[in-house]
C-alpha cells in the first residue's frame, strides 16, 4: 500500500437507505446463475428501492468479469452520485483482487455496502483505510433472491434497522446458543473467518482490539476451523477481544462420526479467552434467514441463552 494512504481514524457512515434509494448491483467476485439475479432485484425493488442492472458480465473462469472490469465496475459505481448503495452480487471468489492504491486513493463519501461471505475483504479493507461502515447481509443472489423470513433468505427487520435507522439502541435476536455467558461492549467487526484470516500480513490486517468478532464459514472440517482459530490466536487477533459471534458453520460435520464437532473446537481453543461466546448464529452462511449486521458500530453482546445483540449506535446518517 502506498504510504500516502494511511488507516483511518475516523469512523464514515453512510447515507440511510430509504424507500426510492436508488441501489447499484456489483459482482466482485463469482458469477450467479440469471434467474437468483432476477429474483434478487425482483425483492429489492418489493422494498421499494430503485436497482440498476448494469452488472460486469463476461465471466471468466470463476470470476464474474475479468479483475479490471470487475475494479472499474466498482470505482465507477463508488463514484456516481446517483447510486445511494452498493450490493453484492454473490460471494465466492475474487474480491482481493480489487484491494489496491487505486481503490483506497479514490474512495469519497461513504456509501452503504452491502454483503457477506468473499465481500469479507473488501468490507475489511474499507474499514481499515477509510473507517467505512459496512453491513453484513443478503446478496442479490445469495439471500434477497429467496426472500424475507425463508431458509437461505435473508431477516428484513434487521436488514432494514441496519441500513434506514438513523436512532441508537436497536436489538437483533441472534437465536443462538450461549457457549460463554456474559456480556461485553465493543466495535463490531469480522465475517468470513477464513477471510478474516487471509488479511493477515496485508496493509489492512483487521485490528480486532476492543471488538466484538463476528467469524463465520462453511464447507470446513472441524479440523480446518481448528487451524484458522489457532492461526488468529498465534497472530493475536485475540488479544484484547470484547466477545465473539460465531455462526452456524454449514457443512462442516465431522468426518468421523463421533470425532470433535465445529462447536467443541469453538469452545475449547475460544473458551479459555474467559469473554462472551455465542455460537450459531444466522449471520453470514447460513441455513435459516440470514441477519445483517451493520459492522464498525459500537454494540454490546449479551450472552445468555440464545442471544441478543444491541447495537449502540446508528449505523447511517441522515
Amino acid at each position: 500500500m502506498s504510504p500516502s494512504v494511511r488507516p483511518a481514524t475516523t469512523i464514515a457512515k453512510p447515507k440511510a437507505l430509504r424507500t426510492g434509494a436508488r441501489l447499484a448491483a456489483f459482482a466482485p467476485a463469482s458469477p450467479a446463475d440469471e434467474s437468483r439475479i432476477a429474483a434478487g432485484f425482483a425483492e429489492l425493488k418489493r422494498l421499494g428501492f430503485s436497482v440498476g442492472n448494469d452488472l460486469a458480465r463476461g465471466p471468466q473462469g470463476y470470476f464474474a468479469a475479468p479483475a479490471s472490469e470487475r475494479h472499474a465496475e466498482l470505482l465507477s459505481k463508488l463514484r456516481d452520485d446517483r447510486v445511494d448503495g452498493l450490493v453484492a452480487l454473490r460471494g465466492g471468489y475474487g474480491s482481493n483482487y480489487l484491494l489496491d492504491d487505486r481503490l483506497a486513493a479514490s474512495l469519497r463519501e461513504p456509501k452503504s455496502i452491502v454483503g457477506f461471505s468473499d465481500v469479507t475483504s473488501l468490507q475489511i479493507f474499507l474499514w481499515e483505510y477509510r473507517g467505512w461502515v459496512s453491513f453484513y447481509g443478503p446478496m442479490i443472489a445469495a439471500g434477497f433472491d429467496a426472500g424475507a423470513g425463508t431458509p437461505g433468505g435473508y431477516d428484513e427487520a434487521s436488514f432494514r434497522s441496519a441500513v434506514s435507522s438513523t436512532q441508537a439502541g436497536w436489538d437483533i435476536p441472534l437465536s443462538g446458543e450461549t457457549l460463554v455467558a456474559g456480556d461485553a461492549k465493543g466495535c463490531l467487526l469480522g465475517g468470513a473467518m477464513t477471510l478474516v484470516e487471509a488479511t493477515i500480513g496485508t496493509p489492512w490486517e483487521l485490528d480486532t482490539r476492543e471488538a466484538i468478532l463476528v467469524l463465520e464459514d462453511r464447507a470446513m472440517k472441524p479440523y480446518q476451523v481448528d487451524r484458522v482459530l489457532m492461526h488468529l490466536k498465534h497472530a493475536d487477533k485475540f488479544a484484547g477481544l470484547r466477545a465473539i459471534i460465531l455462526g452456524e458453520f454449514p457443512g462442516c460435520q465431522p468426518p468421523v462420526a463421533g470425532s470433535p464437532t465445529v462447536r467443541d473446537v469453538c469452545k475449547r481453543i475460544l473458551g479459555p479467552l474467559g469473554i462472551p461466546i455465542l455460537f450459531g448464529a444466522p449471520v453470514g452462511h447460513t441455513e435459516r434467514a440470514m441477519l445483517t449486521l451493520p459492522l464498525g458500530v459500537q454494540a454490546r453482546l449479551v450472552a445468555k441463552g440464545e442471544g441478543v445483540l444491541e447495537v449502540l449506535e446508528p449505523a447511517v446518517v441522515r
